[in-house]
Order: C-alpha cells, then structure tokens, then sequence
C-alpha cells in the first residue's frame, strides 16, 4: 500500500507528487490515456501535434517564474516567439510566452518521472474505512492507500468526496466554465509568419500555429482553434453528438476570418473541456485533512492559469 495517491495527473497533481516523492510512496491515477490534464497534447501522427488544451505560460508572480525559468534551463520549456496578434488590443503583447520542448504536457512528463502512474483509470468511488483509503475503478478494479490527494475540478472532487469535505470547501463559489477545441490540419500555399490570434468574434477567441512553435517540420499547416466562452457554454453538452457539423462551422470561420479559403483539410479533431477552469479565486488555497488524510488541490482554487495550478499544489504541500 503506498502512503499517497493522486487523482490527476495535470500540473497540480504533478507537482505535488513530484513534491511529495522523496520522503512517501506515491502513485498516480488518469482516466486519460496520457499525463498533462488541460494541458495536454494531442498527437496527429508521429511527429505532428497539437496543444489543445493550456496554449502557453506567461508567468506572473517570482515564485513560478523562477520554477518556469528552472524548466527552461533544463530544456524542459522553451520561449514561444513570433508574431502574437491581438485583434481585440491596440498594444502588442510582449510578454514572454513558454511553451513545452516536444508538447505542453512536458511539465508532468519531468514531474512525473519514476513515479508509478496508472493511466485510463477512472475513479468513481472513493471510501475510508479502516485507516486507508479504497479507489473504485471503471473496470471495477480497487486501489489502495494510506492518503488520498484530488485534484480534479471541483464538481468531480464534490461527487467523490462531498461527505469527507466541509462545510467550508463544499460551499465555495466555484463556476467551471467550458472549453471547446477544434484541432485542423490543411494544405495551402501560403507561408503563415503568425504564432497566435486573439479574435474578436462570436465563435472563436483564439488560435494558435502549431507549426510556429518549432517541434517539427511539414509542409502541412496545423492550427488549434479555441471558441468562445458563450459559444462553448451552448455546445459542450452537444458536441460529442455533432462532431462533424460543428467542426465544418468552427473552421470555416476560421478560414473566413483568415483569408485562408482555399486550404484543404487533411485531418480535424475536436475537444470539449466541460470543467475548463474557474475564472475568480476562493477564499482558501488548498484543502487538506488531517484527521481524514485528504487532500484537495487545483487550479480552481484560485483561478483559470497554470500558475494557480502550480501554488494550489505548492501551498497543500507545505499543509501536509
């Protein structure tokens, strides 16, 4: 039985494992098929992907940039240079943007190194009895531990862990909002010198040229195309059942607002992220009990960025 398991394994529940490793046993547990959470990677073939989760990082506060500029030191991160265009601003954003050296979700990767991981492995029940923790998988399988740490999004940490919480923490004022990606690859034979745009539209609020940020070479033009928060909110719960429909859409406004009408698709992929992130910060930090040895962490807690990943973690650490 091992002294800590981890529900997720994004960058809150990466870095707290990668904190805790050195003096516990620690495993951690994915329903996803790959380490990173919202900031995974989304592979096209071998060597062509996408982002289609967090974009890039821009720290805010020393603490994090000096464990960003640590990252960038051992090659983990590199800066995303270019050309950033913001339609909806008259000032060009000049701050430094990191990305990961091969994918976004090189930070869990480096995190995670020699830590036992089990991937697509869904929890859905969780009970403490007899001085440890039992995890209930989809496939029925069970887990065992001495502490438990969730750093899912608040909706799924309630539904696992509502009766084991307080009163405090199930009260907080949390409002996940949704994410919807749309992930493109198209001939054309225009040369795009654009790393991003920022739109100012109805349906889509960003996009991003994978192929500015220098991990492979193609001839093919790969894009990653977020929508709105509004247009998000009307389809996340549709989206799985009209897939192709809202792909066609998403990327013909695209093309519309691009000029690039002439491009023929090789590959699309769309994404929905239900519990994206919580854009006001709570009241507390992080969660832990000692008397029920669990442990709540994310970015959630106190905001949408990956740097409130990283201090939700860091502050539940120093709490254990």
């Amino acid at each position: 039985m091992n002294d800590f398991c981890i529900v997720g394994a994004g960058i809150s529940g990466s870095t707290i494992a990668n904190l805790l490793k050195n003096k516990y046993t620690i495993q951690v547990i994915d329903k996803a098929k790959g380490v990173g959470g919202r900031a995974s990677n989304r592979r096209y073939n071998k060597s062509l992907s996408f982002d289609h989760g967090l974009q890039f990082i821009s720290p805010k506060k020393k603490e994090f940039q000096k464990f960003i500029s640590e990252l960038e030191i051992k090659k983990i991160l590199k800066k995303w240079r270019g050309l950033h265009l913001d339609l909806l601003s008259s000032k060009e954003n000049l701050k430094n943007k990191y990305i990961g050296k091969n994918g976004n979700n090189d930070i869990s990767k480096y995190l995670l190194k020699k830590t036992k991981i089990f991937l697509s492995s869904e929890v859905v029940d969780i009970s403490n009895n007899l001085g440890y923790w039992t995890l209930l998988l989809s496939n029925n399988n069970k887990i065992f531990s001495k502490n438990l740490i969730l750093t899912c999004p608040f909706p799924q940490v309630k539904f696992l862990a509502k009766k084991y919480l307080t009163k405090k923490v199930n009260n907080l004022n949390v409002k996940m909002q949704p994410n919807i990606t749309v992930m493109c690859a198209f001939n054309n034979s225009k040369k795009i010198n654009i790393s991003s745009i920022k739109f100012k539209d109805n349906i889509i609020s960003w996009a991003s040229n994978e192929n500015s940020k220098k991990r492979f070479n193609s001839t093919l033009n790969l894009w990653t195309i977020q929508c709105n928060l509004n247009w998000s909110k009307k389809n996340i719960n549709l989206y799985k059942g009209q897939r192709k429909s809202l792909i066609k859409k998403v990327i013909k406004r695209f093309f519309t607002l691009t000029g690039l009408n002439d491009s023929k698709i090789i590959y699309s992929k769309i994404h929905g992220w239900k519990y994206a992130y919580n854009f006001k910060h709570t009241s507390v930090k992080s969660y832990w009990s000692k008397k029920n040895r669990l442990g709540v962490c994310g970015d959630w807690f106190l905001g949408p960025k990956a740097e409130n990943s990283w201090f939700s973690a860091t502050d539940l650490f120093h709490k254990i």
